[in-house]
């Protein structure tokens, strides 16, 4: 029977994998971690092809792929393939060859065609939101807001729009929130603010700030609940209370914010409803 490096079964669950990796990655090697950066971020690429042509486009040895899937308890890569197709069969999107494709375009020596592809890439983003983004997950973040005394919101460089637009509407629908734009180099002050009756939400894209990373890291050792939004899932954000994985299709290396900024605004909607809700039943 196959084991994982920590003796454990391997897993038939894609989520938990997914996890596992995540979980796993600054205890591997150098070649094994690019792998796992690989596998975060194309899982339906492993779920497709050879450990070849990966191995190839990775830059690893053919073996590197066994070893990395060895590592976690499967007997070789096509046992662990397999979790990958299921996946992939299960979710059925389409839209992941798209996404590809437009990568690939070269759309920008022709402004017809870069508006075409960009409109595309913001629909194949909105449908992979659709499968990354069930109901039941939204509902948790959105109660985790709406209970909490003030919601932080925290971001920096590219994420910091979605996370502007997530504060602006919180505060419209009367959900008590707070920006940590960390302007001036206040961050460590603002962060003061953060009391375990709070929640923390943080979005980030790898490569993550550093800021962000270490304010994360404080919310959850003073005990506020988190929430994050991520496109690459790796430790610390799996291990928020509620986490989101987003793909933005990008054209040209540019990619926009569409499924993560329609994200913030139906966490907000949510968020707010519920709040609504719970300040209705406080004056009953």
């Amino acid at each position: 029977m196959n084991t994982d490096a920590e003796g454990h079964e391997p897993t038939r669950d894609f989520d938990r994998l997914r996890e596992d990796i995540a979980g796993a990655h600054d205890g591997l090697s150098k070649r094994l971690k690019l792998i796992a950066d690989f596998a975060l971020r194309d899982p339906s690429s492993v779920a497709l092809r050879t450990a070849a042509t990966l191995a190839e486009d990775i830059g690893v040895a053919p073996s590197a792929i066994i070893r990395f899937a060895q590592h976690f308890g499967y007997s070789g890569f096509s046992e662990m393939q397999a979790v990958f197709r299921a996946q992939l069969q299960a979710s059925s999107i389409p839209y992941q060859d798209r996404i590809r494709d437009l990568e690939k375009s070269g759309a920008a020596r022709d402004t017809a065609e870069m508006t075409d592809r960009f409109v595309e890439a913001g629909i194949a983003s909105l449908r992979e939101l659709q499968h990354a983004a069930p109901a039941d997950r939204i509902e948790s973040a959105a109660r985790l807001m709406a209970e909490a005394r003030i919601v932080h919101v925290l971001a920096h460089k590219r994420t910091f729009t979605a996370a502007t637009y997530l504060a602006y509407n919180l505060a419209r629908l009367e959900v008590p929130a707070h920006l940590l734009d960390g302007i001036g180099g206040t961050l460590d002050q603002q962060m003061a603010m953060v009391a375990p009756e709070d929640t923390v939400v943080a979005f980030s894209f790898n490569p993550s700030a550093e800021e962000t990373v270490q304010a994360f890291d404080r919310a959850r050792e003073i005990g506020a609940r988190t929430v994050a939004i991520t496109d690459l899932a790796r430790a610390p954000f799996i291990h928020a209370d509620s986490w989101f994985q987003i793909s933005e299709a990008s054209v040209d290396g540019f990619r926009s914010l569409n499924a993560t900024i329609s994200l913030a605004l139906i966490l907000a909607i949510r968020a707010g409803t519920l709040c609504a809700e719970l300040r209705s039943d406080n004056e009953d």
